[in-house]
């Protein structure tokens, strides 16, 4: 009975563990529909904007609007990156050796998906799907997983010398 009980503590949770990237992929998902097409956000936007600070100019708006999508691309895929690599270190353990193949397996699954959701926008008349979109969401990946990569290695380092 007691070996079950540390059999059992040994193992990962995989809900744990994986809820997080598999409730943001959903999220990307979402973001991917009709709904939250450029021209569903930009005239919500623009009008709650010249609600708020008056007249705006249109092109300028248009410009803000398209970085903003950008941006979202960015933020979006980087922390996809990051949950996707929260998952792999919880089903893997915390060992340093492994630390950059996790971070691979990371990333491929943020290309993995951007390419699937670009491929998903191309089939809806709204949207576009680019592989412009795909390449701006790997390198965000890249960017968060270096970051994370570092961050977690000089962690790692800190606790083994203390």
């Amino acid at each position: 009975m007691r070996d079950q009980a540390n059999l059992t503590a040994s193992r990962p949770n995989l809900v744990r563990a994986w809820w997080p990237a598999v409730v943001w992929i959903g999220l990307i998902t979402f973001e991917s529909t009709d709904f939250f097409s450029s021209e569903h956000t930009g005239s919500l936007l623009y009008t709650l904007l010249t609600r708020l600070f008056g007249q705006i100019n249109f092109y300028d708006f248009l410009i803000f609007h398209h970085y903003l999508r950008k941006t979202g691309h960015v933020v979006g895929y980087g922390m996809l990156s990051l949950l996707l690599l929260r998952g792999w270190r919880a089903t893997l353990g915390r060992v340093h050796t492994l630390l950059l193949r996790m971070a691979l397996l990371s990333w491929l699954g943020t290309a993995f998906v951007a390419a699937m959701d670009e491929w998903h926008q191309s089939y809806i008349p709204s949207r576009t799907g680019t592989v412009w979109d795909v390449a701006l969401d790997s390198v965000a990946g890249v960017a968060f997983l270096l970051v994370a990569y570092f961050w977690l290695r000089r962690s790692d380092e800190a606790e083994q010398t203390a």
